[in-house]
């Protein structure tokens, strides 16, 4: 018998730290994984190598997810090229941290702009084909900023809530058609992200007392895309140490 046909995964923003790992994680589990970048064409190539590495096979697809028609452009060629998408993962987001009195509209912008524009330019395209077939996973990479706002991130836990209400509103939408839409929301991970921030103080915030590590958030959301989690839909699942 030849070899079961590979589900189709793309995941945004996966040149590096969660995005990178979840990609990996989806190959390791024989998945053919398209890997968004927008401009870290060498990371992205690593990413590539590792999914090979890992067993599985990918492809890197360059495109902003916050431009809406190189967008629509890149995930129309991508449902061409392999005909159906079986899971989204909307990882895609940038920081521009600063107290809101001092943050620049162009901050602001292009924080909610790859967050939550992006979220909608990636997903609605793929959805329609989703919805044709009744199936898909779909999983939204938020932050436990978008649960509990961080002082000097207005723009970030505004554009990662946002997230979170449109993940539990599209489930709604899609649950009869058999598609699940969940969020996951990070707490402090080891990642290039965390860069700038007082790290030694956001560790001493969480109960186990470490830094969460990239593998253990696409750990979850592995899991999410699973037949396993079929009857999960609209949940925010944190991985964060315990933080409350």
């Amino acid at each position: 018998m030849g070899e079961a046909v590979r589900e189709i995964a793309v995941v945004t923003g996966a040149g590096r730290g969660i995005g990178r790992a979840i990609a990996v994680a989806l190959a390791e589990t024989r998945r053919h994984v398209v890997i968004n970048f927008r401009s870290r064409t060498e990371d992205a190539a690593e990413t590539l190598r590792l999914v090979t590495e890992a067993g599985g096979t990918g492809e890197l697809c360059q495109f902003d997810v916050a431009d809406y028609e190189a967008t629509t452009a890149a995930t129309e060629g991508i449902l061409k090229s392999h005909g159906r998408v079986d899971i989204l993962v909307n990882n895609a987001g940038v920081r521009k941290d600063a107290l809101l009195i001092w943050t620049q509209p162009e901050e602001w912008q292009t924080v909610i702009d790859t967050t939550l524009t992006g979220f909608y330019n990636t997903t609605r395209p793929i959805l329609k084909e989703m919805l044709l077939r009744r199936s898909g996973r779909i999983v939204n990479i938020s932050s436990a900023s978008g649960i509990s706002g961080m002082p000097g991130q207005v723009n970030y836990s505004a554009a990662k809530a946002g997230l979170i209400a449109a993940t539990q509103a599209l489930a709604r939408e899609v649950a009869k058609r058999n598609i699940t839409v969940n969020a996951v929301a990070p707490g402090f991970i080891d990642t290039q992200m965390l860069k700038g921030l007082p790290v030694e103080e956001l560790t001493k915030m969480v109960p186990m007392g470490r830094l969460g590590t990239p593998r253990e958030v696409a750990a979850l959301v592995v899991f999410l895309c699973s037949s396993a989690a079929s009857y999960i839909t609209g949940q925010v699942i944190g991985v964060n140490g315990g933080v409350v």
